[in-house]
């Protein structure tokens, strides 16, 4: 595959799998211990990566749980975060400044803080406790980190008796890193088809529903705008039709993920309604291209990490189709904010 390292990416995705005993322990001892809520507390893109986690345990579990921005709670506090707390805290770097800040306010607080970082000797790797480490850069951290809060939620629900198929789906999810490299071999003949129709245009609208909707969102704010330069417009697909749909028509591109969780007619209603009205409607939907191998079950709560892993491949074509490596910036990490 174009400018890809398979054996770095499979390795990576499977230090994620391989973080589910250290994971469920924690959780197991934690709710245990009388543990009454759980927050998710990311900063920046990978807060969204967070949110099908955060969506799966609204639905099917009764444990409550919170996503909240530490720039936000560092200065108020909540009312739920307390020392019955279980706090997730991903950072790829170990170092994001409002999540930094935010583990100081923690551990007055005193409650269990688990942190997931890309490297070790930083602050959120040296403060998490624990603090569970796996090396990742921006091009495979997605994956990743979707593998590791689906395992935060699977711990939940295995601790709280919310589910009987915990080992059967951990199991599973050793097959998870080869089944996403098949999906990147499956893309990668459309990839440079995909990429041009980024390229083409210097403002794209995305949607998807359900869990695809974090990574619609994730793609459009943290790589095109981040990364690229690109002007995006994300929405929900059930916010499109109320304000969004008016900015549709003729030559303004809007693109659409779709995946396999149960929300999947939300994208269908777009998809019916945008072809009238636009010459550039795109899907992207992950059923064509995720593996057979994995279960029906499987493949509905990994799409986010299918979609990323397509996406990882697109995004390789195109920062060389437009001259633009995906290193480049003018703000982030160069002045001062």
């Amino acid at each position: 595959m174009f400018n890809f390292d398979e054996t770095r990416f499979v390795g990576i995705q499977k230090g994620a799998v391989d973080l589910a005993p250290s994971i469920d322990k924690t959780i197991a001892s934690a709710i245990e211990a009388g543990a009454t809520n759980l927050y998710f507390l990311g900063t920046g893109g990978v807060a969204y990566l967070m949110e099908p986690a955060v969506q799966l345990l609204h639905r099917r579990s009764q444990f409550p749980v919170f996503k909240d921005y530490p720039a936000e709670l560092v200065i108020t506090g909540g009312v739920n975060l307390n020392a019955n707390s279980i706090v997730v805290m991903p950072s790829l770097s170990g170092t994001t400044k409002e999540s930094v800040a935010m583990l100081t306010k923690l551990k007055e607080v005193g409650c269990t803080v688990i942190t997931l970082v890309g490297h070790a000797d930083t602050p959120l790797g040296i403060g998490g406790n624990p603090a569970l480490v796996n090396f990742a850069e921006d091009d495979t951290s997605s994956e990743s980190f979707y593998i590791q809060s689906l395992l935060v939620a699977l711990s939940v629900m295995k601790a709280r008796g919310e589910i009987d198929n915990y080992d059967a789906l951990v199991e599973e999810l050793k097959t998870v890193p080869n089944a996403l490299l098949e999906a990147k071999r499956a893309f990668e003949p459309k990839a440079k088809e995909f990429a041009a129709i980024i390229a083409g245009s210097d403002y794209h609208m995305f949607t998807g529903a359900g869990n695809m909707w974090p990574e619609a969102l994730y793609y459009a704010t943290c790589i095109l705008e981040e990364m690229q330069w690109i002007r995006t417009r994300p929405v929900h697909a059930s916010d499109f039709f109320h304000g969004p749909l008016e900015l549709i028509e003729k030559g303004v591109s809007l693109i659409l993920f779709r995946g396999e969780d149960d929300y999947d007619a939300l994208a269908e209603r777009v998809a019916a309604f945008a072809p009238g009205y636009t010459d550039r409607f795109t899907v992207i939907n992950t059923a064509d291209y995720a593996p057979r191998s994995l279960s029906p079950e499987m493949r509905a709560l990994l799409s986010p990490a299918v979609m990323a892993t397509l996406l990882e491949r697109l995004s390789a074509h195109l920062e060389v189709m437009r001259d633009h490596p995906l290193v480049t910036r003018r703000y982030y990490k160069r002045v001062a904010y």
